[in-house]
């Protein structure tokens, strides 16, 4: 029924504007048409990223949505932080730290939050 779908991240944001100039300016996600009731909705790859706002902003203390990025995910941690983008550094078991990322193996991985405290997360895969 749904595996034939794409799946598209929902991130509830309090300030639109912030939210906007992250998503567009920081993370580079292509607009696409926002509708009459201000909800954005971003092209990412073949999936959409639809940003709302809402009074639960930034409530969820899990990763609302992760990106794989494979082989570019170097140039890509080094492009985010050179637009401003601050990465989160966690303590988890069976990982260590390089710099920002987080390394299992040949897992890398890294966080990092919206302007309203939505956890977000690439990786190499």
């Amino acid at each position: 029924m749904l595996a034939n779908r794409n799946a598209m991240a929902t991130i509830a944001v309090r300030d639109m504007a912030a939210a906007k100039k992250f998503y567009e300016g920081q993370l580079g996600l292509t607009p696409l048409e926002s509708d009459p009731e201000g909800v954005l909705s971003y092209q990412s790859g073949t999936a959409t990223v639809v940003v709302y706002v809402s009074q639960f902003a930034g409530s969820n203390q899990a990763t609302a949505c992760t990106w794989a990025v494979g082989r570019e995910f170097d140039n890509i941690l080094k492009a985010l932080k050179a637009k401003g983008v601050v990465f989160e550094h966690y303590n988890m078991p069976g990982m260590t730290r390089q710099g920002d990322a987080h390394v299992a193996g040949d897992y890398r991985g890294a966080w990092f939050k919206d302007p309203d405290g939505n956890i977000l997360h690439i990786l190499n895969r």
